[in-house]
């Protein structure tokens, strides 16, 4: 069993968001704080008197697509979340088509890494961005992914560089929801 997690949007949150821009499809009701919620730890606690504009759960899997020479540098590269210095933060739901899902699994990496150079792109902004993914399809969530990203104040220009490079390759012509919500603490 994986760890399951809650993203509750409401009135309050340990995370102050920004923003919540509909990139492509639905976008998600608007909310002024985000908590995060490992559901494995602890049970989801609901604000008093008010039901959360949304909460979308992921679930932390095995990593797919890559490489052992990719994990291995990944691993490598990456610094954990929660630093200090990381006061900023994005949470990027995503979902991606049928026909993507339609594609066998060696076709999905082809187009992921061979194509779209998704991890590659993504290691180049380590450990400046440190990343984590939730997967959220297989529990009947209405993305297919939730990925949340922290970075410091000085780094967020480079955060929005590797997102404008990841949003015009291949691989996003087969997303058909995403939600780019920013945060701050």
């Amino acid at each position: 069993m994986h760890n399951q997690f809650a993203f509750t949007a409401g009135r309050t949150g340990t995370w102050r968001i920004s923003s919540i821009d509909a990139v492509r499809g639905a976008g998600l009701e608007p909310a002024a704080g985000l908590d995060i919620t490992d559901l494995s730890a602890t049970p989801l606690v609901r604000e008093q008197g008010s039901a959360p504009a949304w909460v979308l759960l992921g679930t932390v899997s095995n990593v797919r697509y890559a490489t052992r020479p990719e994990l291995t540098e990944m691993r490598a590269k990456q610094e954990g979340l929660g630093r200090p210095n990381a006061r900023r933060a994005a949470l990027i739901p995503i979902k991606k088509s049928a026909a993507w899902w339609d594609l066998a699994q060696d076709e999905r990496r082809a187009i992921f890494e061979e194509t779209s150079h998704h991890t590659a792109i993504g290691m180049e902004y380590l450990p400046a961005v440190a990343r984590k993914l939730f997967h959220s399809r297989d529990i009947g969530e209405p993305f297919d992914f939730l990925t949340w990203f922290e970075f410091a104040a000085d780094d967020a220009a480079a955060f929005e560089h590797m997102v404008g490079r990841l949003r015009a390759t291949r691989e996003w012509t087969y997303v058909e929801r995403e939600v780019d919500i920013r945060l701050e603490r």
